[in-house]
């Protein structure tokens, strides 16, 4: 079953501050149930909550989620497969590509979820891994994606301003 880190400890793999909330990865929905089940048979709690695009593990107060949707957009093999094998916690897990784990942060943001302050450090910390063009190209349809890119250039944190540039389909 293919999967990849993802959320706050995917940023933390990559350099950024560590995440203590809970761990992400993302995996397609065909492998949801299987992915279930062996968290199961390994002790873990499993729930499906009201949201539909992901799914829960828990075990002695840690949570896990299991993300096969972002943005109504499907997890693919595609995306899993430009996950990238490095250490997290001292194990060798697939991390989602930087670019694809900034445009996962930034497709969701809407009126009711937007909190720049939360994601500020988490992209100051990966920005020299991240195709902003590609980024812009992605999230072009969001005001609120638009909006932080242009928060991003403004602060200083990209050294210019960004063009979109590239396939806009994601993943």
């Amino acid at each position: 079953m293919k999967f990849a880190l993802a959320g706050g400890c995917a940023a933390y793999a990559r350099g950024a501050a560590p995440s203590l909330h809970d761990v992400d990865f993302v995996i397609t929905e065909h492998d949801v149930p299987a992915a279930l089940e062996a968290l199961r048979s390994l002790g873990f709690e499993t729930a499906k909550p009201p949201e539909d695009w992901l799914v829960k593990a828990f075990d002695e107060g840690r949570l896990v989620d299991l993300i096969f949707r972002v943005s109504d957009r499907p997890i693919t093999d595609e995306l899993l497969d430009r996950a990238e094998p490095m250490t997290a916690s001292a194990v060798i897990v697939p991390v989602l590509e930087a670019t694809d784990l900034v445009i996962s942060w930034l497709l969701p943001l809407s009126e009711h979820a937007c909190d720049y302050g939360a994601l500020l450090p988490q992209v100051r910390a990966l920005r020299e891994q991240v195709d902003w063009a590609r980024v812009a190209a992605v999230t072009a349809g969001s005001p609120y994606a638009a909006t932080f890119i242009t928060l991003l250039e403004r602060l200083g944190v990209l050294e210019s301003p960004v063009t979109p540039k590239g396939e806009p389909a994601w993943p």
